[in-house]
């Protein structure tokens, strides 16, 4: 089975954002997959997409403060300033945690560890809706819906 889906996220405050059950809301079709690919493509260059902590809270806050004091807005060499101070810091941090997260599917199931989610890392003040491109890939169970 193949299958390629845009999604829509919800608009989000900057931060950092626990988005996997968003997703999956989105996404039925990963039930038919025994085996499989998921590939997921956030389709910004001023947000990321990445894989961290989804008990604590305060790991979301933490990594947005850290990565304020290292792409801090204002900054004197910052060259591209046209479209406000927060958006060449947005661009560095999408560029370091990236767009991109490939996870296996496993009996219908994103197969993350067990305090693991998907994170969007909204990086502009107000960034919008987020487009996520995703693409499905596996065998399909034989049996239906999974467990």
């Amino acid at each position: 089975m193949w299958l390629q889906k845009r999604l829509t996220l919800t608009p989000k405050a900057r931060g950092f954002h626990l988005i996997t059950d968003e997703v999956l809301a989105q996404l039925p079709e990963i039930d038919r997959i025994d085996v499989g690919l998921a590939h997921f493509l956030l389709q910004h260059t001023s947000a990321s997409l990445s894989i961290n902590e989804n008990a604590d809270s305060s790991v979301r806050r933490d990594m947005e403060a850290h990565f304020n004091e290292l792409a801090p807005e204002n900054a004197a060499y910052f060259v591209h300033t046209c479209e406000g101070p927060d958006d060449m810091p947005a661009h560095i941090k999408s560029g370091l945690l990236g767009c991109e997260v490939t996870l296996p599917v496993s009996k219908g199931r994103l197969a993350l560890g067990t305090w693991q989610g998907l994170y969007l890392g909204e990086h502009r003040n107000a960034g919008g809706r987020r487009s996520l491109l995703v693409t499905l890939q596996g065998s399909e169970s034989t049996l239906g819906v999974q467990e």
